[in-house]
C-alpha cells in the first residue's frame, strides 16, 4: 500500500512517492531519466532526453489558451543522498523508505530529496491532467544540479518558445526567490611524499556536528568538521612530534561536514589525547549555541601504513587552517544577504595526495573570481594543483517582473497577505537558464522544506498543497 496515498492534492504525493521508489542521487540519475521518457511517450507528450539525462517534455496548450505564451516550469531530479551514521541503505541501488508524521513527509534515517523531487511530482501531476487550465507547458527536468548544477549548464533549450519560468527548487513557502548567488566547485591537490616513522598510531575523529545547506545556513553559525580537524591536527602537532597518514571528511561540497577523521603517527600519545580533550572543550564552548554536541575522540588504532614525511605533514595542515571557509562578505544593498561564501565540503586522501574541495558561492560574480584565485595561490604556494568546475552565473535581480507581479496577486488572494521577494545565497538553475533563453522572466517557489540536505529533512504536506494551489491558479490566468 502506498505511504502517501490520501495525501492531498492526491497526484502530486502518487508521483512523488513513485520517484522515491526509484534511487536518484546526483550522478545516479540514469533510471530516473528514463522513467520520465517512459511516462511523457505513455501520455503521447513529446519527450527528449540528452545524453547528460536531462529530460525535456512539451504538452500543448488547453482548450481556449492556444494563444498564450508558453511557460517553463523547471526542476532538477537529482537529490543529495545523506543518510544517519548506523544506517544501512543503500542509497544508490535502494529507494527510499517514506514516513508521515503529522503534518510532515520524512524518510527513515536517510534525506527525503523533497528538494526537488516535489518539483518533479508536481510538473507531472500538471503534464498528466486534462482537467487543469494552461498555457503551452514546457518541462525542464535537470540532473546534477546538487553538484555544480551541471545538467542545466549543458542542456540545449534552443527548441524552446517561452520566456516565462516557474523554477520549483525554493524550499519556503510564501518567499518568492527573485535571484541567486552564482558558484564554481574549487579543488586543491596537495602532492604527498611518504617516509616510515617510529611511533603510536592514532584515529582521530570529530562528529556530531549538525551540519545543513552550504548557501542557505553557511550564516548559522554551525562548524565545519574538516575544518576542526585543521585545528585539532595543529594542536596535536604543537604538543608532539607528529606525521599524517590520511585525513578525510564530508561527502558533498554544497553540504556543511557533520564528521571528519585522520588516521596518524604520533611519538607521545598521552599528549595528543590530552589535545583532543582540550579541543573538544573549545569547540563545545564556541559552539555552544549552535553547534553544542561536538564530539572529538583519539583511539588507538591499527598499522596505519607509511605516514606522510614532515613537509607533506606541514603543508597539508596549512591548507587545512589557511583555506578561506564560510561567510566572506554580507551584502550592503540586502539586508541579513550573505553576499560571498565558500564551504570546504570534502576532505579525501590518496596514496599520493590531499584534496580539498570547496563550494563557492556570491551574488556578485567578480568577489567569485576573487575567492577561486585565492584558493588558486594558496594551492600554488602549498606545490599543489587547482581546478575549477561547474562554474555558473548569478541570476541577477531584476525590478520589473510581470511573472512575478501576477503571481504576488495569486498568493495575496489565496493567503491574506503578500509574498516576501528576497535574493538568496545558493545556486538555483534560473540563472544558467537565463543565460541561454533571452530576455527570461524567472520566478522561483516552492513548500516548505526544512533541514534538506540532512536525515533531518522534513516536507510540510500543508505547504505542498497551497503551493500547488497558487501554481494551478497562476496558470490559469496565463491567458
Amino acid at each position: 500500500m502506498a505511504i502517501l496515498a490520501g495525501l492531498q492534492p492526491e497526484r502530486v504525493f502518487h508521483w512523488f512517492e513513485e520517484l522515491c521508489r526509484i534511487p536518484h542521487g546526483s550522478g545516479n540519475t540514469k533510471a530516473i531519466s528514463d522513467y520520465l521518457v517512459r511516462f511523457a511517450r505513455d501520455r503521447g507528450l513529446a519527450v527528449r532526453q540528452d545524453e547528460w539525462n536531462n529530460v525535456v517534455i512539451k504538452k500543448p496548450a488547453s482548450a481556449g489558451y492556444e494563444a498564450a505564451a508558453p511557460v517553463l516550469l523547471q526542476g532538477h531530479m537529482d537529490m543529495v543522498c545523506e543518510k544517519e551514521p548506523d544506517c544501512k541503505k543503500d542509497m544508490a541501488a535502494e529507494g527510499l523508505e517514506l514516513v508521515v508524521e503529522g503534518d510532515t513527509v520524512y524518510a527513515k534515517c536517510t534525506t527525503l530529496g523533497g528538494d526537488d523531487g516535489i518539483a518533479v511530482a508536481m510538473i507531472l501531476a500538471l503534464l498528466e491532467s486534462g482537467a487543469l487550465p494552461h498555457p503551452a507547458l514546457e518541462a525542464v527536468l535537470t540532473v546534477d544540479e546538487e553538484t555544480g548544477m551541471i545538467g542545466a549548464a549543458a542542456i540545449d533549450l534552443s527548441d524552446l518558445r517561452g520566456r516565462l519560468l516557474i523554477n520549483l527548487d525554493s524550499e519556503v513557502e510564501g518567499v518568492f526567490t527573485a535571484g541567486c548567488a552564482g558558484g564554481a566547485t574549487a579543488v586543491i591537490d596537495i602532492p604527498v611524499k611518504r617516509e616510515p616513522l617510529t611511533g603510536e598510531s592514532l584515529f582521530i575523529t570529530v562528529s556530531g556536528l549538525t551540519g545543513g545547506h552550504s548557501g542557505i545556513e553557511i550564516n548559522r553559525g554551525r562548524a565545519n568538521a574538516v575544518v576542526l580537524l585543521g585545528r585539532i591536527l595543529d594542536a596535536i602537532g604543537r604538543a608532539t612530534t607528529m606525521r599524517l597518514c590520511s585525513v578525510s571528511g564530508g561527502s558533498k561540497d554544497n553540504a556543511i561536514p557533520v564528521s571528519a577523521c585522520a588516521t596518524l603517527v604520533v611519538e607521545n600519545r598521552g599528549r595528543a589525547a590530552a589535545a583532543c580533550r582540550r579541543m573538544e572543550e573549545v569547540f563545545r564552548r564556541e559552539y555552544a549555541v549552535a553547534d553544542g554536541a561536538i564530539t572529538v575522540s583519539a583511539q588507538s588504532g591499527q598499522d596505519a601504513g607509511v605516514p606522510m614525511d614532515a613537509d607533506t605533514t606541514r603543508r597539508a595542515l596549512t591548507l587545512l587552517q589557511c583555506a578561506p571557509n564560510g561567510v566572506q562578505e554580507m551584502s550592503r544593498e540586502v539586508e541579513g544577504l550573505v553576499q560571498t561564501s565558500l564551504n570546504l565540503g570534502i576532505l579525501t586522501t590518496s596514496a599520493d595526495s590531499v584534496r580539498a574541495s570547496f563550494c563557492v558561492r556570491s551574488n556578485i560574480n567578480s568577489q567569485k573570481e576573487m575567492l577561486l584565485r585565492r584558493l588558486e595561490l594558496l594551492g600554488a604556494v602549498l606545490w599543489g594543483t587547482f581546478s575549477i568546475s561547474g562554474d555558473y552565473p548569478a541570476w541577477e535581480y531584476s525590478a520589473d517582473s510581470p511573472l512575478r507581479r501576477l503571481m504576488a496577486e495569486v498568493f495575496a488572494e489565496q493567503c491574506g497577505h503578500a509574498p516576501t521577494v528576497e535574493v538568496i545565497h545558493a545556486g538555483v538553475e534560473c540563472g544558467l537558464l537565463a543565460d541561454k533563453l533571452s530576455g527570461l522572466d524567472c520566478v522561483s517557489i516552492g513548500p516548505d522544506l526544512t533541514e534538506i540536505h540532512t536525515p533531518r529533512e522534513r516536507m510540510h504536506i500543508a505547504s505542498v498543497q497551497r503551493t500547488w494551489a497558487l501554481l494551478t491558479e497562476t496558470l490559469r490566468r496565463l491567458r
